[in-house]
């Protein structure tokens, strides 16, 4: 039997991918709102996809906000921005 892969969806574009293909956010007990790399960070957590346009979606339509339950800084989408570009294979196009 094949082993169960843990599904989750992405805030900006509301699909459901691999857990391991998300970025993740989190918001930690002490209300830090930060990106949680190795995925086990204790706290309430939400992800997106590492695109462009599912960030820009999540941002334009507040969606990061609801899921945290607080306003998130400029600074932290910015750092998502440069993490998604720093994933993305150099040699791919995406539209946006």
């Amino acid at each position: 039997m094949a082993k169960k892969i843990p599904q989750r969806m992405c805030v900006g574009c509301r699909e459901m991918k691999p857990k391991k293909e998300l970025l993740r956010v989190v918001r930690t007990p002490e209300e830090d709102i930060l990106i949680d790399f190795t995925g086990k960070k204790s706290g309430r957590g939400a992800y997106v996809c590492p695109q462009e346009a599912c960030l820009n979606r999540a941002v334009k339509q507040r969606q990061l906000e609801r899921a945290m339950e607080r306003p998130i800084s400029p600074e932290l989408f910015e750092q998502l921005r440069r993490q998604i570009h720093f994933s993305q294979p150099k040699d791919s196009v995406h539209g946006g």
